[in-house]
């Protein structure tokens, strides 16, 4: 049941702290999880992207070489880190951020940011939107489970926020 999934966007939209939720609730789950990320030498507006791989048995090599998925909330990240998606995967794109959605079959645009800011208060919760939604487009992990991990992960006095921000992504995807 491996499924190797790469988020990306820009330094600041939190596509690594959403890789390291994911793989800390694959763990919780007992699987197997690896998690990496990169990113530019910007602290903010940089290139990053982050990448797990979660699996039943053991995983010998860190690295996705063929992505199942692969989340875009930039069109810069869209443009450079589709390409070698599977073909039978599926690429998830910011609608607002990423206008030119890039040529392949299975596409899923969801507003992230805009959800963020009108459902949430803050574009800080986009990562927590887009996991949200990630989760319940692949079953990759229980939503339980995610949501455990989000409460663990997050700064304490923004556990219910990110709980709004888990649900409203959750919620989008369903569409």
């Amino acid at each position: 049941m491996r499924k190797q999934l790469r988020l990306s966007g820009s330094g600041g939209q939190g596509v690594i702290t959403a890789a390291i939720i994911l793989a800390e609730a694959a763990v919780d789950e007992g699987k197997e999880a690896v998690q990496s990320q990169s990113y530019g030498p910007e602290a903010r507006g940089g290139a990053s992207k982050s990448e797990v791989i979660i699996d039943d048995a053991p995983i010998y090599h860190p690295h996705v070489q063929v992505p199942d998925l692969v989340l875009a909330l930039t069109q810069k990240a869209a443009d450079k880190y589709y390409h070698d998606l599977n073909p039978a995967g599926l690429l998830v794109l910011d609608t607002q951020l990423v206008p030119e959605v890039p040529d392949f079959p299975h596409v899923v645009r969801i507003p992230f940011t805009q959800l963020a800011v009108e459902q949430c208060g803050r574009k800080l919760f986009t990562n927590i939107v887009a996991l949200g939604a990630l989760v319940r487009l692949t079953g990759i992990v229980e939503y339980e489970t995610i949501k455990k991990a989000v409460a663990h992960r997050v700064p304490p006095a923004t556990v219910e926020k990110n709980m709004q921000a888990l649900q409203v992504g959750w919620d989008a995807a369903a569409k």
